[in-house]
């Protein structure tokens, strides 16, 4: 828990010091249809000049509150799809994606996790950076988060 704790300050910090860096502070904030109606307590992404930073997602099902079935290789695979579907939303996709930060249930799930990330990604000739580590109590009882940061 302290672990995730760390992380999530660690990417305020990014996301203020990437602000200064851009030559119009102003965020804009995104919330798909599918947040609005299940009311989340937060932005699906934040925009910043050229870069989208993608709230951290969980595998699931789209419109639900509902992780998929099928452990963590089908949740990595469902999350990342839904990752994609907010870049889709605001006219990016996942080859822009640059930085990916998961978070994990149990770190014990980092190869089959690894697995699923890598054929996600698998016609990119250069994968995003990426951090990984494992806490506990992850939303909705989720055994993976991943949070992400993309160029429009």
């Amino acid at each position: 828990m302290i672990h995730i704790l760390r992380i999530k300050i660690l990417s305020i910090l990014i996301l203020f010091t990437s602000c200064s860096d851009q030559t119009n502070n102003d965020a804009e904030y995104f919330v798909s249809e599918i947040s609005k109606e299940l009311n989340f307590p937060f932005s699906d992404a934040a925009i910043v000049g050229d870069i989208i930073y993608v709230s951290g997602q969980i595998g699931s099902k789209p419109g639900t509150r509902e992780v998929v079935e099928g452990g963590i290789f089908a949740e990595t695979i469902q999350t990342l799809n839904n990752i994609k579907m907010i870049l889709n939303d605001l006219g990016s996709n996942s080859n822009k994606i640059f930085k990916c930060l998961c978070m994990l249930e149990d770190i014990n799930d980092y190869t089959e996790m690894n697995n699923a990330y890598t054929m996600f990604f698998n016609s990119r000739d250069n994968l995003p950076s990426r951090s990984t580590f494992a806490g506990s109590g992850l939303a909705l009882g989720a055994k993976i988060e991943i949070e992400c940061w993309a160029t429009k």
